[in-house]
């Protein structure tokens, strides 16, 4: 989708959007590009999960959902993350439309691996035709969530939903939002990282848990063609670009979209 640019916005994230982050929207706005936010809400269905006495589990990052923990996960998504999100942008005069995968058939998925994570899913397939003319005037607020073509609900990685959506709609831009400035050595920005790196990284345990799922994700989008990825905390700011093997292109250090 030509001018696209997908922003995942983290549970941790969504209380300290500032000014900035609206007013970077509403430049893109401006120049004519299409914007679609998808929202995690992590913390969020940790903290319903413990209160209901629902056992908390990931696996590489994954949150391991049964039915209990889908249900909730869902209530959380829907009706407290999202308008959550959609009241913030409207405060900051943006239009708003809030989706899910129940609209049209928007995400379609299949089971990660329904013996390991229950219902987690991949997103197979986004129904365009119904989201450009909803991104043509407004932005475009998707939770990460899918539907099997049998209309069983999945609950997928909001990192992997927004790399995979941007991979299958042809995005311009991705933005992993974080609560974290990029990729940090001993609290230093890795400014750039393509996937030998992260490797080696992950390996000497500087990429650790947390930040795997995003790597991951990432590097998945780039493989797909997308041209511009950042981990970062604020829209204006590169943070680490994901890059590919052996680039010497310097035009890869440049995030202007």
């Amino acid at each position: 989708m030509k001018e696209l640019i997908v922003v995942k916005v983290g549970g941790n994230a969504l209380d300290s959007l500032n000014t900035d982050f609206f007013e970077q929207l509403h430049v893109w706005q401006s120049e004519g590009k299409k914007i679609l936010l998808i929202h995690g809400g992590g913390p969020m269905i940790s903290k319903l999960c413990q209160q209901l006495d629902i056992p908390v589990l990931k696996k590489n990052g994954v949150r391991v959902t049964d039915e209990k923990t889908l249900t909730l996960t869902k209530l959380v998504l829907l009706g407290q993350t999202q308008p959550l999100l959609l009241q913030k942008l409207s405060d900051h005069q943006l239009a708003v439309s809030g989706l899910n995968a129940a609209m049209n058939n928007m995400l379609e998925g299949t089971y990660l691996d329904e013996n390991g994570y229950g219902q987690v899913g991949v997103i197979t397939s986004v129904n365009q035709e119904a989201l450009t003319p909803i991104l043509n005037g407004k932005i475009g607020v998707l939770a990460p969530l899918a539907l099997t073509k049998d209309g069983n609900w999945l609950n997928v990685n909001a990192d992997e939903a927004a790399a995979a959506v941007a991979s299958l709609l042809g995005a311009q831009a991705l933005y992993l939002m974080t609560d974290v400035a990029g990729v940090l050595d001993e609290g230093k920005i890795i400014r750039r990282l393509n996937r030998k790196s992260a490797t080696d990284l992950t390996a000497k345990k500087i990429i650790t848990k947390g930040m795997q799922p995003k790597i991951k994700a990432a590097f998945k989008a780039c493989s797909a063609g997308v041209k511009k990825i950042s981990i970062t905390n604020k829209l204006q700011v590169p943070g680490t670009i994901i890059t590919k093997e052996d680039t010497d292109d310097d035009e890869a250090c440049i995030f202007n979209v």
